[in-house]
């Protein structure tokens, strides 16, 4: 199914309940995205615009019978290659994937700074458009 520009996206806050961490929810969100764009094939990114779009949520969508054996089939290729790598990089991985989370958290963190900013100048100057006399 083609995706339209037009097409609703949900946000990270969709994945909350799943992840219980907002920068986890947000690496979901994105991987997801990855996946839309077609780099896993044609099942994966039907399966990540639809839960994207809102049309279908994730936990259902990996109960379908096509997108489930297509997961399997990526998680045992990771699996494999991971259990391929070495003590070393292994390690690596986990560091890079935890600097990762961390710039998540950072990046969450001045979005909700600015949001508070911008409501804090959103209600200094709210109602002062001019005198009514």
């Amino acid at each position: 199914m083609p995706e339209r520009d037009d097409d609703p996206r949900v946000g990270d806050e969709e994945f909350l309940p799943i992840t219980r961490d907002p920068a986890m929810a947000r690496l979901l969100r994105k991987q997801l995205e990855v996946l839309a764009d077609g780099k896993a094939g044609e099942v994966m990114q039907e399966m990540a615009r639809e839960v994207l779009s809102g049309r279908i949520g994730l936990r259902e969508a990996v109960r379908v019978g096509a997108y489930e054996e297509e997961l399997v089939k990526h998680v045992d290729t990771f699996r494999g290659k991971w259990d391929e790598m070495s003590e070393a990089e292994r390690a690596h991985a986990e560091r890079e994937g935890a600097k990762f989370l961390e710039e998540q958290r950072e990046e969450i963190a001045r979005e909700r700074e600015e949001r508070t900013r911008a409501s804090r100048e959103k209600s200094r100057h709210g109602g002062q458009r001019g005198s009514s006399f």
